[in-house]
């Protein structure tokens, strides 16, 4: 009676009513926290399970192109692709190898390279010729032939080749650490990511509206090309101004680019890496797909 006079019950219904709402929104949040990370899930197994079949066809491919070439049946123990904590597993385990003086070796094998260095030879024998099938890779060896392996990292460093105590392994060519920006590149979408680390601190993307093919009628062929390319350029321009305010103004250490293998060399003079992927759609899911794709290391077992 008196909640009613001082129009209390009203107030009462209305919080009860309230209430009813938020355990209803925290219901949705859990059941939307729990699709999220089912989804994450199925999209980690979905992504091994690709990389498997990827690196299946690659032995395959590479023993067709044996065969027809008329090589050797000399192959790899196996060629696997990993990432994340797997990789940061494997290196671990080849930094903890420890030898005598110069019983452990590695070498930055180059792509261009004519030739293998000497050092790879005596470590792998008859196996070096896998050594120039991976390259450019790091590869490492002992002395005890316990440790027999070649790794493509995302990040490059100059050729080498040294013996020591244990394994030359530095994880900023394999695994993202410090702060960087990784930059996707493609003709009509740009993404650019500021990191510490894996996490994504900054982000600034875009699409240009550029010209796909061209289309009977309108234009001619040739106008329609020099203005497809004018706009390409265009959009470039946009591109150059957006890395240049993610490296100095955010305090980058080191600039990644990745996209359309066509436009990359654009970049290559300022970039401490670049590598062509495959990562298209919206910019931020594209980027999210370009960082995993980029931080990807190739490991093949002689």
């Amino acid at each position: 009676m008196l909640d009613e006079l001082l129009g209390r019950a009203e107030l009462k219904e209305r919080i009860a009513d309230l209430e009813d709402d938020k355990r209803h929104l925290e219901r949705q949040l859990e059941a939307e926290q729990e699709r999220r990370s089912e989804a994450a899930t199925a999209r980690q197994e979905a992504e091994q399970r690709v990389n498997r079949l990827e690196d299946r066809i690659a032995e395959l491919e590479d023993r067709v192109e044996r065969t027809e070439s008329g090589g050797s049946d000399l192959d790899f123990r196996g060629v696997e692709t990993v990432r994340g904590d797997r990789l940061a597993e494997i290196l671990s385990r080849l930094e903890s190898v420890e030898t005598d003086p110069e019983g452990a070796l590695t070498a930055m094998v180059g792509d261009g390279d004519r030739g293998l260095p000497a050092e790879v030879e005596a470590a792998f024998g008859d196996h070096a010729a896998l050594v120039g099938r991976a390259r450019p890779c790091l590869a490492t060896a002992d002395d005890a032939g316990l440790v027999s392996a070649a790794l493509v990292p995302p990040v490059t460093p100059d050729p080498f080749a040294e013996w020591s105590d244990g394994f030359r392994i530095d994880r900023e060519w394999f695994l993202p650490t410090g702060r960087f920006a990784l930059a996707l590149v493609r003709s009509d979408v740009f993404a650019v990511g500021t990191y510490e680390g894996r996490e994504r601190v900054a982000f600034e993307g875009f699409e240009s509206d550029v010209k796909g093919d061209h289309s009977k009628g309108g234009f001619s062929q040739g106008r329609f090309e020099r203005r497809r390319d004018a706009q390409i350029d265009e959009h470039l321009e946009k591109c150059e101004a957006a890395i240049d305010e993610a490296v100095a103004e955010r305090s980058a250490d080191r600039l990644f680019v990745v996209g359309q293998r066509t436009l990359l060399g654009e970049f290559e003079e300022r970039a401490d890496a670049t590598s062509a992927v495959d990562a298209t759609g919206k910019p931020k899911e594209a980027l999210d797909d370009a960082f995993h794709e980029f931080w990807t290391t190739r490991l093949y077992r002689i």
